[in-house]
C-alpha cells in the first residue's frame, strides 16, 4: 500500500473525524472535552487545551479543516523528511504546539466568562498551512477539483474567512485561533530552518522573489 496513507496527518485526521462522530451522539463527551476557559481556570483542567483541538461543530467545518490539513500536512510531512528536520517529532510539536498557543488568546480573554465555549482544529491548520507555505508558496491547490489557486493565495482566504467569522461570533467555533495558529506556523517553522537547516533561507527567500497567483504544478 502507498506509505503515505499511514502519515501522520492522516492519522490525525483519523482522529478527528472518529471524535466528530461520537461529539455527535455523546453531548457529555463533548461537554468534558470543548475549550472552556472557565472550568480550565477553576478546575484546573488543562487537557482542553488539546482535546477542543480535536472537536468540531458540523460537519462542513471539520470537512473544511480536513480538506486543508489532508494536503498541507502530508506536504509539510514529506518536507520535513526529506530535509532532515526532525521528521514526525517536529510535525507533531507544531501541530499541538499550535492547538495550545493558538487558545490562549481567547482562553484570558474569556476565563471568567462562564457562557464561552470554543472548539476546532483551527489553530493546528492554520499553523500547518503556514508552515507548508514558507517552502512551497507558489505551489498549486484545486478548490472542488477544478478551481486553480496558489497555496499563499489559499492561505489569505482562508485566514480572512476566519477573521470574518470570528468577528460574527455565531458559534463555538474559534476562528481567532486560525490567526495565532498562522503566527505560530509560521514562527516556529522559521526557527527550526535557522537551527537545522539555515542554508535553506536562501532557498525560501528566493521562491517568494517569484509570485504566482495559480500557482506552478
Amino acid at each position: 500500500m502507498p506509505s503515505f496513507l499511514f502519515s501522520i496527518t492522516n492519522f490525525l485526521i483519523a482522529i478527528n473525524v472518529i471524535l466528530f462522530f461520537i461529539t455527535e451522539t455523546n453531548k457529555l463527551f463533548l461537554a468534558k472535552t470543548i475549550m472552556w476557559p472557565y472550568y480550565v481556570k477553576r478546575n484546573n483542567e488543562l487537557y482542553r487545551f488539546v482535546t477542543s483541538g480535536f472537536l468540531h461543530a458540523n460537519f462542513m467545518h471539520l470537512f473544511f479543516n480536513m480538506f486543508t490539513l489532508y494536503y498541507f500536512g502530508n506536504n509539510i510531512e514529506m518536507i520535513l523528511k526529506s530535509n532532515e528536520m526532525g521528521n514526525g517529532t517536529t510535525y507533531l510539536i507544531l501541530y499541538f504546539g499550535a492547538i495550545i498557543v493558538s487558545d490562549l488568546p481567547s482562553y484570558f480573554k474569556n476565563k471568567d466568562v462562564f457562557e464561552y465555549r470554543s472548539l476546532g482544529a483551527s489553530g493546528a491548520v492554520s499553523a500547518v498551512v503556514f508552515a507548508t507555505i514558507l517552502f512551497s508558496p507558489w505551489s498549486s491547490i484545486y478548490l472542488y477539483a477544478y478551481i486553480k489557486i496558489s497555496a499563499t493565495v489559499y492561505a489569505v482566504l482562508f485566514i480572512a474567512y476566519c477573521i470574518y467569522m470570528g468577528k460574527k461570533a455565531e458559534d463555538n467555533i474559534n476562528h481567532d485561533a486560525h490567526l495565532w495558529g498562522a503566527i505560530f506556523g509560521l514562527s516556529f517553522t522559521l526557527l527550526i530552518v535557522y537551527v537545522m537547516r539555515p542554508d535553506l533561507i536562501g532557498y525560501i527567500l528566493e521562491q517568494l522573489k517569484h509570485p504566482s497567483l495559480f500557482g506552478r504544478g
